[in-house]
């Protein structure tokens, strides 16, 4: 197998949802016996009660679709980007509204996600 470069690696990263990112994160986590937040409990310990108040800190968002709006065909189109749902099941995610889009993913997606989706017209709220 030839061995890929890292442009070639973050290219392909680029075209991946949010979803198939973040379960190939916990497969090479497992894979490897590493943990990708690791960097930042290196970081953290400074102070003394540091590591109390880091685990205080939440590090999984939930992105919950309250509405849809009136742009309800761009926000199924958002929903299908985000996730690996079918039009079928995103529909219906929209339709039953409030439901959860993404579930136990990082800040910075969950914000990423929330964005595109009030960016289509979507009420969302993240927790």
């Amino acid at each position: 197998m030839a061995k890929l470069s890292q442009d070639d690696l973050l290219a392909q990263f680029e075209e991946m949802t949010l979803i198939e990112l973040s379960e190939f994160v916990k497969a090479f986590e497992e894979k490897f016996d590493v943990t990708a937040a690791a960097a930042v409990a290196v970081a953290a310990p400074g102070a003394p009660g540091a590591p109390a108040e880091a685990e205080d800190e939440k590090d999984e968002f939930d992105v919950i679709l309250t509405g849809a709006g009136d742009k309800k065909i761009q926000v199924i189109k958002v929903v299908r980007e985000l996730t690996s749902l079918g039009l079928k099941e995103a529909k219906d995610l929209v339709d039953g509204a409030p439901k959860p889009v993404l579930e136990k993913v990082a800040k910075d997606a969950a914000e990423k996600a929330a964005e595109a989706l009030k960016g289509a017209g979507a009420a969302v709220e993240v927790k």
